[in-house]
């Protein structure tokens, strides 16, 4: 049961974590981006617990959401026409759905995902 609390919690949070940064950097955001969030969240909680060093765990976690919104931009952008977001103006974007700028800005995200996925995987005796 604990399991499940901090996995629903990681999806809310996660959810309003991107939400909020959305809102600040870019001043609007769209529903999907709470859902891309928890779901980047609960991956990096996931996948990032147990040994290493958090470098390691600081990359897996910026691959992880950056494949989110590649998946995401895939099914939201490209396949719905919804136009969330384009890449495109940006270097070395794949399919304007990615690219190193924001996978920068990931890697920097990932650093507090990770800690709190560390934490909450503590708090509920995740082994």
């Amino acid at each position: 049961m604990k399991k499940l609390s901090v996995s629903l919690l990681a999806l809310l949070a996660g959810g309003g974590a991107y939400g909020l940064c959305e809102l600040l950097f870019r001043g609007w955001t769209h529903w999907t981006m709470l859902l891309a969030g928890g779901v980047s969240l609960l991956l990096i909680l996931l996948t990032c617990g147990g040994e290493g060093p958090l470098w390691q765990k600081w990359v897996t976690g910026c691959a992880l959401i950056t494949t989110v919104e590649f998946v995401s931009g895939c099914v939201l952008n490209l396949g719905l026409g919804w136009s969330i977001w384009d890449y495109s103006a940006l270097p070395l974007s794949l399919m304007g759905q990615i690219c190193p700028v924001f996978c920068g800005f990931w890697f920097l995200l990932s650093i507090p995902a990770v800690g709190l996925s560390r934490y909450l995987r503590k708090k509920a005796q995740w082994v």
